[in-house]
């Protein structure tokens, strides 16, 4: 009994082994065909936008805005990116940067901080106007491919989408094209969350100038196009004079995105 006890295990921990290789194989083999549907021209800015949070830990603006700067020419330079949902988060980026100078300054060191000369109001309305930019954005994004399926996302945007491209192989530009539709579905489909954290930091720079009841609404938008916003909640807490909300055990090990 002990020996087929010892077996059953054995056999268990090969198959599980075996499961754990080929899910890593399948894995790989995917992400790999999709690093290789990605638009070649716009490659560089997603491997730049890898190195946005270590800069963002350092405390880094200098190289923050230089590299949100570089990541926005290189979308910038083709036809069919210039009013991408890529370009509001860069603008929702520069304004999460932006506003945080503006209420940390003194924690941040002068040689990481290009808007030292800077009033912190001044700053806040920097920020507002790249989180207005990107709501912009954002809405006319959703307007445009909403509740469009893939083969029509792609007949609309293929003539842009050619313009400025780097090889003349059809297939290759049937395989990127049909790579930038699932892109844009996915995008639209989390068009409300990204929504939702604009109008997080609108509220916060609405707090700052004491308008309250602006910066209520705005927490309340924000929760109404994504109800797990913690941070938009615990603001409208603040303002309301309830207890902060704390994440569970659950929300701790498996954080929603950013």
């Amino acid at each position: 009994m002990e020996f087929l006890r010892n077996k059953t295990t054995r056999a268990l921990i090969i198959i599980m082994t075996a499961l754990v290789i080929a899910g890593i194989i399948i894995a790989r083999t995917y992400y790999n065909s999709q690093n290789k549907a990605v638009d070649p021209r716009v490659a560089p800015a997603r491997e730049m936008y890898a190195r946005y949070d270590h800069y963002a830990g350092e405390g880094d603006y200098y190289r923050i805005f230089a590299l949100l700067d570089s990541v926005e020419n290189i979308y910038k330079a083709y036809p069919h990116y210039n009013n991408s949902f890529e370009l509001g988060v860069v603008c929702n980026n520069r304004a999460a940067a932006l506003i945080t100078i503006a209420l940390f300054s003194d924690s941040i060191r002068a040689d990481y901080n290009p808007w030292t000369d800077l009033p912190p109001d001044s700053i806040m309305t920097r920020a507002e106007f790249y989180i207005n930019k990107a709501i912009s954005i954002y809405d006319s994004w959703t307007l445009k491919y909403s509740s469009k399926s893939r083969e029509e996302i792609a007949g609309l945007i293929e003539e842009d989408f050619r313009k400025g491209m780097l090889t003349d192989d059809n297939d290759s530009l049937l395989m990127y094209l049909e790579a930038r539709a699932k892109e844009i579905i996915t995008a639209v489909g989390e068009t409300d969350r990204r929504l939702s954290v604009c109008y997080t930091n609108l509220g916060v720079i609405k707090r700052h100038r004491k308008e309250y009841e602006e910066a209520v609404s705005c927490y309340q938008k924000a929760l109404e196009l994504w109800d797990r916003n913690l941070s938009a909640e615990n603001n409208l807490n603040i303002l309301l004079g309830r207890p902060l909300k704390k994440r569970n055990i659950i929300q701790k090990l498996f954080p929603p995105e950013k």
